[in-house]
């Protein structure tokens, strides 16, 4: 147990009987009223946004989360498997943990997976990742005059809007949050 003086971004809280991970947490102290914290959090399994004002000094039930890094392996239907680095013990996860984010992962590709003791929370991949394009259209000359974008196919299959000047082949940091282009990686 914790009081409100203990949010802060990243922490796990149980907020009516689900896990949430906090995003944003403002002490307010408006001017003949008490004191209160408004919080910004996510639903760590549905991932719906909540937002919640707690009196101050409120006791709060927070989780400890441990974050591991482990190595995709491989996929078989839904179910990804990945291996710890250290200890090369290999457990199965289910694909929905990922979300949108499975579109860029890769074989080999590190991750990290959140455990409350031995309970499987969360699973992300890193904020950015380098992947080469194999399919694009080849940009008109002269037609930089505006910020126009058009679609390419990464190695992993997945689709993402890029500037005229990237070509087939080039290797492109794309950021796995919004699944956006970011810009190109020199070899």
């Amino acid at each position: 147990m914790g009081t409100t003086a203990d949010l802060r971004p990243g922490a796990v809280i149980k907020f009516n009987g689900e896990l949430c991970t906090v995003l944003e947490s403002e002490h307010r102290t408006p001017g003949n009223l008490r004191a209160f914290y408004q919080v910004k959090m996510r639903n760590m399994a549905s991932g719906r946004l909540y937002e919640n004002r707690f009196r101050s000094g409120e006791s709060i039930d927070f989780i400890r989360v441990e974050k591991r890094n482990y190595q995709f392996l491989y996929r078989d239907g839904n179910t990804l498997f990945f291996m710890d680095p250290n200890t090369y013990e290999q457990i199965p996860v289910d694909g929905e943990l990922f979300g949108d984010t499975i579109q860029f992962l890769r074989e080999n590709d590190d991750v990290q997976l959140a455990f409350n003791d031995t309970t499987l929370l969360a699973a992300e991949l890193p904020p950015h990742v380098n992947l080469r394009i194999t399919h694009t259209e080849p940009g008109v000359r002269g037609d930089t005059a505006t910020n126009v974008l058009k679609p390419a196919t990464l190695e992993t299959g997945a689709i993402v809007q890029v500037p005229l000047f990237i070509n087939e082949g080039d290797l492109i940091r794309v950021d796995t949050r919004n699944s956006a282009y970011v810009e190109r990686v020199k070899e």
